[in-house]
């Protein structure tokens, strides 16, 4: 079967303009040097191609075009209106294109590169502060960018290519992703000061059927840990209120609305008391995740490499 070829004027008549970008894309340099030097010969010079190549490229311009760009004068050339007003949407794109170009580098330079990294609320504290200044101590000009948010949230930013790399929990185990497991966290029943069990050291969770829990909302990953704990300690928590930090639970914990299932806090916080728990065994795995088959950065390499080496040791 053969299928006539439609020009770019045609194209974009049936409304396909990304053909059409496609097909003008790559003489719209061309067009700004001959437009810049008003000379054939001499933008072929300066450009290194043939001057014959030039020639046919702005004639096909024009054509894909369906206007006149240049008024023709032996070998030089003079912008006509139409041509003063594409070159100056020509210049503006091109400018664009090299500060990306340029960003991209910067991003990737081994030294100065930038690395998009993802952790979860618990952990902005202390934890990846320490990171990173320890990271920072063999690479002082690498750069961040930090995302805060729950785990599943940091995945989905991850897969949409905002994000390098994320310390999440539960380890996530999804066949897009590549994760490893790099420490283990406590966790802890937070009572208020004045509860029945605040005077205890240990407890089991089941001690804690009948009270009223706070949690972080369902979705998150603390959350999801918290349900099963409970289930597997014979009993479904009565949710009296749900937050997405923390330390407003913890807040919550103090004002008498409730016991929650916490990792350790940075700084002790008054008005709690702080229980480990015996049975079930309580704790969460934290892990870092990436998307799998992508090719890093030699920054983001680099602090791959660090995280990993951390193992068994990320919280300590």
């Amino acid at each position: 079967m053969v299928h006539q070829q439609r020009s770019p004027a045609q194209l974009s008549q049936s409304g396909d303009t990304e053909d059409m970008t496609m097909t003008l894309a790559p003489r719209l340099a061309y067009f700004a040097g001959v437009a810049r030097t008003e000379h054939v010969t001499r933008a072929a010079q300066e450009m290194n191609v043939p001057q014959s190549t030039l020639s046919r490229a702005m004639v096909r311009l024009e054509q894909d075009l369906g206007v006149e760009l240049f008024a023709r004068r032996g070998r030089t050339v003079a912008l006509t209106p139409a041509g003063r007003t594409f070159l100056t949407s020509v210049e503006r794109a091109l400018a664009e294109i090299e500060r990306a170009a340029e960003e991209v580098r910067a991003d990737a330079d081994p030294a100065t590169g930038k690395v998009a990294f993802g952790f979860l609320h618990t952990m902005g504290t202390e934890t990846v502060p320490g990171l990173i200044r320890a990271f920072r101590a063999e690479h002082p000009r690498v750069r961040f960018s930090l995302v805060q948010n729950y785990g599943e949230a940091m995945l989905e930013r991850m897969r949409a290519g905002e994000l390098d790399l994320c310390l999440t929990s539960p380890v996530p185990d999804a066949p897009d992703l590549v994760a490893r497991r790099l420490d283990e966290q406590k966790l802890r029943l937070v009572v208020p000061a004045d509860h029945r069990l605040a005077a205890r050291k240990r407890v089991r969770l089941a001690e804690a059927a009948d009270e009223s829990f706070v949690t972080l909302e369902p979705g998150y990953g603390l959350r999801r840990i918290t349900d099963a704990l409970c289930a597997e300690a014979g009993f479904r928590p009565k949710v009296a209120f749900e937050g997405e930090e923390a330390e407003t639970l913890r807040g919550l914990v103090a004002a008498g609305l409730g016991v929650a299932l916490l990792p350790p806090p940075a700084v002790p916080r008054p008005g709690v008391a702080e229980l480990t728990v015996t049975a079930p065994r309580a704790a969460r795995e934290i892990g870092v995740a990436w998307m799998a088959g992508t090719v890093d950065t030699p920054p983001v390499a680099a602090f791959k490499k660090f995280l990993l080496s951390r193992k068994g040791t990320l919280l300590t």
